[in-house]
Parts: structure tokens; C-alpha cells; sequence
């Protein structure tokens, strides 16, 4: 099994890193690409809506409750 890419981005005017599997990362960019914006906003978006869990965990569920929203 692959291990996990990090990737850094600018996040409220500091560097934040992720750390994902490649499976999430293809999945986050279609997510980005369907909804017409750059990979860095909807991190940011998805950044301000987290509550106490960290950015990686946050990602991660916002791609699976993406994706059981798009089959109900």
C-alpha cells in the first residue's frame, strides 16, 4: 500500500500540511473540479466548518459524506 502524500497550502495566512492517501487526494481534486473551484478553497472551506478534529481527519469526512450524499 502507497504510503500517505503531504501536501502544504496557505491556510488564514499560515502554511498548513495534510497528509492523505492518494485515494483522497484523487477523490478531493474530482470533488474541486465539480464544483468549480481551485483544490485550496474547498480545503479552506472545509477548514472553517471543522470543529475540534484536525484538517486531515475533517478532509476525509467531508469526502466520504460528499460522496453518501451523491447516492441518497
Amino acid at each position: 500500500m502507497p504510503k500517505p502524500q503531504k501536501h502544504s497550502f496557505n491556510i488564514s495566512g499560515h502554511q498548513t500540511s495534510i497528509t492523505l492517501e492518494d485515494e483522497f487526494w484523487q477523490a478531493l481534486k474530482s470533488i474541486a473540479t465539480v464544483q468549480n473551484q481551485p483544490l485550496a478553497q474547498l480545503i479552506i472551506n472545509i477548514d472553517n466548518k471543522r470543529h475540534d478534529e484536525n484538517l486531515s481527519s475533517a478532509v476525509r469526512v467531508y469526502i466520504l459524506k460528499y460522496y453518501q450524499d451523491i447516492n441518497h
